[in-house]
């Protein structure tokens, strides 16, 4: 993916750590939800953490999610994922409905 560090990616991407509580649970919700997504890891990747110090005013805060629309998500609880995701988990839940699946 060429455009990992731009405010419009091709996809979801999410800016993380392997020690942050709040990075795991996003994944857990993207996991959940069956939705598709990127993971950064901050960890000895300085552009990543140039470019999320960049998004969010000086900080590297964690998780920082990235969408396809150009809104941004950081440190999101479930709530707020839920919020903004809504439409694509609508889309993914009636697609596997479809499939017999039950999504949860």
């Amino acid at each position: 993916m060429t455009d990992l560090y731009t405010r419009t990616p091709s996809q979801i991407v999410m800016y993380a750590t392997e020690y942050c509580s709040d990075c795991h649970r996003a994944k857990a919700f993207f996991e959940a939800n069956h939705i598709e997504y990127l993971r950064v890891g901050l960890e000895g990747n300085e552009q990543a953490t140039e470019f999320v110090m960049n998004v969010s005013n000086g900080y590297r805060s964690v998780p920082t999610i990235i969408f396809p629309d150009g809104s941004i998500l950081v440190e999101p609880g479930w709530k707020n994922c839920r919020k903004n995701l809504k439409d694509i988990i609508k889309k993914k839940q009636a697609s596997m409905e479809r499939e017999g699946i039950i999504p949860l």
